[in-house]
């Protein structure tokens, strides 16, 4: 069976308040925050870009089990803000943690779940033989154009996942994915910031999407909300999560662990994995947790994942990287005058 090895998150310190975005805009703080449950959101430092939150995730990845660097066969980094329009990521993060130059590389684009995309990739190469270890890492330093209603989640933040077959942490069972043509969100080349598409956004996107992919998994597997102790939906605001659990038969405890982005905000391609690797922190031998991302465009992928006794054996050290709740602390809060400079919406004129 083909299944996690080992992972690792990485998210900059550096926060806003959404109050503080309100203030320059005229908006209602309440009426913001209480619509979108989201209090607060990540910020990248001036030196800190998809490239390097994916080098970091990959890295805290590496600490918790010895891996040798030359067994990793493929790197893909999902992210809907790579550094560069034409050079991979995915090559900077394999030579940053030694596995070059004997493995494949490339970076993946599908909205939020490009890294979810990389994660079925692993496992296909994994399974057939081809590799022996992959990197799934979804990175991103989200944008969201000045006043738009993104600009309130979009964040940064990123999660790397180790798919193998040698004594897998957490096995994945089954995963499958629904997709459509749904126009709700996009960026043409050469754009700063995306568009969206509202009335597109919630119906015909997210949660047909989900929901498609969800229950696509049920039938294929048989099993059903009640046959797992957690779930982790995409959280592009607080909102979404909490109704298509609902709509679904999931409890708000089997979410309540992965439901990070009040405090983080949507990390855009890291959500849904920073979501998992939140609810693996606290994970036990036995325990099921599902999964599904949701990128626009649009698609979901679902997992079936069941927590091994490897997490709790000795070749694998939770504690030797910081779990995501610990991320989360000690936060350096920021105004917007800073915020708007470490993500380039101004800069200093030479």
């Amino acid at each position: 069976m083909v299944g996690i090895i080992t992972y690792g998150v990485y998210i900059p310190r550096y926060r806003i308040k959404v109050e503080e975005i309100t203030k320059v805009w005229g908006a209602n703080a309440e009426d913001v925050t209480g619509g979108l449950g989201v209090y607060s959101k990540s910020v990248p430092d001036l030196d800190e870009d998809t490239a390097t939150i994916a080098v970091e995730a990959a890295r805290n990845a590496l600490k918790r089990r010895e891996i040798d660097p030359c067994d990793i066969g493929a790197v893909y980094v999902g992210s809907e803000s790579h550094p560069y329009a034409v050079k991979p990521t995915a090559c900077t993060v394999g030579e940053a943690i030694g596995a070059t130059p004997c493995m494949t590389a490339a970076d993946y684009e599908f909205a939020c779940k490009a890294g979810t995309a990389a994660i079925q990739t692993c496992m296909g190469l994994a399974k057939s033989g081809m590799i022996r270890y992959g990197f799934a890492i979804g990175s991103d330093v989200a944008q969201g154009a000045p006043s738009d209603a993104l600009e309130y989640t979009a964040a940064a933040g990123g999660a790397a996942f180790l798919i193998g077959r040698d004594d897998p942490i957490a096995l994945i069972h089954r995963t499958c994915s629904f997709t459509t043509d749904t126009p709700d969100f996009w960026r043409r080349e050469g754009q700063d910031y995306p568009r969206h598409g509202g009335r597109f956004t919630g119906e015909p996107g997210y949660f047909k999407h989900i929901e498609g992919a969800v229950r696509m998994i049920f039938d294929q597997s048989g099993k059903g909300p009640k046959d797992y102790d957690y779930a982790v939906f995409h959280q592009p605001n607080a909102k979404f999560p909490q109704r298509v659990a609902k709509i679904l038969g999931f409890s708000p405890d089997q979410i309540r662990p992965g439901l990070v982005v009040p405090r983080l905000g949507n990390t855009y391609s890291g959500s849904s994995m920073i979501g998992l690797a939140a609810t693996l922190d606290i994970a036990t031998a036995g325990d099921r947790i599902f999964v599904a991302s949701f990128g626009s465009g649009a698609g979901s992928d679902a997992f079936d994942i069941e927590v091994t006794d490897q997490i709790e054996g000795d070749s694998f050290r939770r504690a030797a990287a910081p779990g995501v709740e610990q991320l989360l602390k000690d936060p350096i809060y920021i105004g917007y005058a800073q915020y708007a400079r470490h993500k380039g919406k101004i800069v200093m004129q030479k």
